[in-house]
């Protein structure tokens, strides 16, 4: 043996004459089928809960929103009707003031039927 494969040999642990030089390193340990049956059914329940948090969130939201376009559509008809009110309240003072207004005569009763 020369120098540099004893040096070798002794960093890789003991290593004798007419010995096998393979080491097998013990398994690592695993899981069983019930540990991994938990944990699938754990997992499964979690994500089912965080479903759940999403939809009830998403509901309470569709409540809100609703609530709100009811309250777009009721100022909207509000809106519509001061429109209606305005335009009626302009009319008479656009009449009044009109050149065809100015122009017209008074006209008294003559008289009444019986």
């Amino acid at each position: 043996m020369t120098y540099s494969s004893s040096v070798a040999a002794s960093r890789r642990g003991y290593l004798r004459r007419n010995q096998n030089s393979v080491t097998f390193a013990k398994a690592s340990k695993t899981l069983g089928p019930i540990s991994n049956s938990v944990i699938l059914i754990v997992l499964a329940c979690l994500i089912g809960l965080l479903y759940l948090t999403q939809v009830t969130k998403t509901n309470s939201y569709g409540y809100s929103i609703n609530a709100l376009k009811q309250e777009q559509t009721q100022l909207k008809s509000q809106k519509a009707d001061l429109e209606v009110k305005a335009a009626r309240l302009q009319s008479f003072d656009r009449v009044a003031s009109s050149s065809v207004a100015k122009g017209l005569v008074s006209a008294a009763p003559s008289g009444s039927i019986q």
